[in-house]
Order: structure tokens, then C-alpha cells, then sequence
């Protein structure tokens, strides 16, 4: 199972507290494939944490670094993909993933908070957690929806319920 030419066979969007990374390697190993987190690579790449990154050269370089990131795995890695939240704000990012099963894991305010909790290594979240996550949903989750194929609702499921019904979606290939 893959997806056009060597693309992944399934990418994972939401934002953080989603569960995109948990999830992810959990489809990954049912589906016997690689998993690989933009994230990470971003990381691997700079030689630093995203919440260094964000303090030492500020969110434009992360963003792209990440823009990069995304693009390559999207042309190169056969497997599950994650893409940080805020990935899909990128106009280039978007354009590409039309051509990509993409899946949009969605959580709501409660579920999100209580998974991030404090947010120390979350820089996008300084300040009121509740209340940015809040922003964030509400900007970001409209953006989520035009991107995806499908969306799974997260809320009050597990890791491994959520990662049945990704499974259970990009295995049946239907549009919903």
C-alpha cells in the first residue's frame, strides 16, 4: 500500500494533542511500513528541539525548515506520515498533499488540553494553554478539513481505537 508514485500511503494532520505521532506509528506497524514525523526531521536537521528552533531563530525558520521537510518526505517516504500542526498553513504544503491520502485527526478543546497538558515543550502554547489551543483549533481546523480525505474524530478514543479507524479508512479507500 502506497500512495502516488513513492509518496506515503497514508499523512496525518491535525493539531497537537491529536495523537499524530502515537497514531502514526501504530497504522505504520499494522500496515508492516516506515513511520516518519516531519517534526523529527525537522529536529534531525537542525540539530535542536522545534522549541529551540522556535526561541533561537524564531517561527519563520521553523516554518521553513518545515516546509522543506514536508515536501521531501512527501516525494520520498513510502510509509504513515505526521505533519506538525501548523505544516498545513503553508500554501506550497497544501498543494501538495491534494495529491496524498490524508487523514485529519481531529480533537476538541478537552481532549487536546488534557494530552498536552502544560505545554513547557510546545512553543506555540506560552501563555493560556486552554485559550491557545483554542485559537488554534479555530483556525487551523477549517484548513484541516480542506486538506483531508477523510477525518477521524479523536475524542475520548485511545490510540490504538483511532489507529483501527485510520486503518479501516485509507485500507477501504473510499472518499468521505
Amino acid at each position: 500500500m502506497t500512495g502516488p508514485g513513492n509518496g506515503p500511503c497514508v499523512v496525518l494532520v491535525g493539531t497537537m494533542g491529536a495523537g499524530k505521532t502515537t497514531v502514526g506509528a501504530l497504522v505504520a506497524a499494522s500496515l508492516g511500513v516506515a513511520f516518519l514525523d516531519t517534526d523529527h526531521v525537522v529536529e534531525a536537521r537542525a540539530g535542536k528541539p522545534v522549541s529551540e528552533i522556535f526561541v533561537d531563530d524564531g517561527e519563520e525558520h521553523f516554518r521553513e525548515l518545515e516546509r522543506a521537510a514536508v515536501a521531501d518526505a512527501l516525494a520520498s517516504h513510502q510509509g504513515v506520515l505526521a505533519l506538525g500542526g501548523g505544516a498545513v498553513l503553508d500554501e506550497s504544503t497544501r498543494e501538495l498533499l491534494r495529491e496524498h491520502p490524508v487523514v485529519f485527526l481531529k480533537v476538541g478543546l478537552a481532549d487536546a488540553a488534557s494530552r498536552v497538558g502544560l505545554g513547557v515543550s510546545r512553543p506555540l502554547l506560552l501563555g493560556n494553554v486552554r485559550s491557545r489551543i483554542k485559537q488554534l483549533l479555530d483556525e487551523r481546523t477549517p484548513i484541516y478539513t480542506d486538506v483531508a480525505r477523510f477525518t477521524v474524530g479523536t475524542d475520548g478514543l485511545g490510540a490504538e481505537e483511532v489507529a483501527d479507524l485510520v486503518l479501516a479508512l485509507v485500507q477501504d479507500g473510499s472518499h468521505g
